[in-house]
């Protein structure tokens, strides 16, 4: 896996990105593949409405969150909370911030003791490569959880991009076009694959071809409104696709 930095500051990929010819992905043209984590190659191990609560009652140390603040994702929750608290009580916000990252990142590598592989996954992953084909993981999870999870990934993906490493986590197109330069692909012949809704919104975003996988806690319809071009039942299925 090439070997990359942590992203601090505005990025440029979406203007850089759209300056590049992409085609309508044909299956035989395939060159890289780009996977989600949690729920897509290992089983979800992370309680979300418990961090949502653990981040909520940290946001009360400074100030009283707004109602609506409770139905953001986590990491759009914090970001919300470090804008409302530089609003209502300003100097506070950057050590909230910092506080809130580090408590989801403990909670993240805490829970990834109970994740393992789904089965076949590094299976699928060799085989994508003995056929020339890139891979990539998106992950809007932090890099110590999922080397924990899956300490030899880089042996078998070409680049990992947790948060640490992109200005913008996905359904942000920032997070996939980080992954695709480092990969040097062009969306148009990339596949992006996901359990959630909000992976799929991100490949439509940069326009590569959508799977959506059953092993997360979206079923298929709801991939299938998200505008998923395919949907299996895991990820090592893709092989018989292709």
């Amino acid at each position: 896996m090439r070997p990359l930095t942590p992203i601090n500051g505005t990025s440029a990929l979406t203007k850089l990105f759209s300056a590049r010819k992409t085609q309508k992905i044909i299956p035989d043209l395939l060159k890289a593949v780009l996977f989600d984590f949690d729920g897509t190659l290992v089983k979800l191990n992370i309680d979300f409405i418990q961090m949502r609560g653990a981040v909520l009652g940290l946001m009360g140390d400074y100030c009283t969150p707004p109602d609506e603040m409770g139905d953001l994702y986590v990491l759009e929750m914090i970001e919300a909370g470090k804008n409302f608290i530089s609003r209502n009580n300003p100097g506070r916000e950057n050590e909230f911030f910092s506080r809130a990252h580090k408590l989801i990142s403990n909670m993240e590598t805490e829970g990834s003791t109970e994740g393992e592989l789904f089965a076949g996954t590094k299976d699928m992953l060799y085989e994508l490569r003995s056929q020339q084909i890139k891979t990539g993981i998106v992950t809007r999870n932090c890099m110590a959880a999922v080397k924990q999870m899956f300490p030899d990934i880089d042996s078998c993906c070409d680049v990992v991009i947790t948060r640490e490493f992109t200005t913008r986590v996905k359904p942000h197109p920032d997070h996939l076009l980080t992954a695709l330069v480092a990969l040097d692909t062009d969306a148009g012949f990339a596949a992006m694959v996901g359990d959630h809704p909000l992976d799929i919104a991100a490949g439509k975003a940069v326009g590569a071809y959508t799977i959506g996988v059953l092993t997360g806690h979206s079923e298929a319809s709801a991939l299938r409104d998200a505008g998923a071009d395919l949907i299996i039942e895991k990820a090592a299925d893709i092989i018989r696709f292709l």
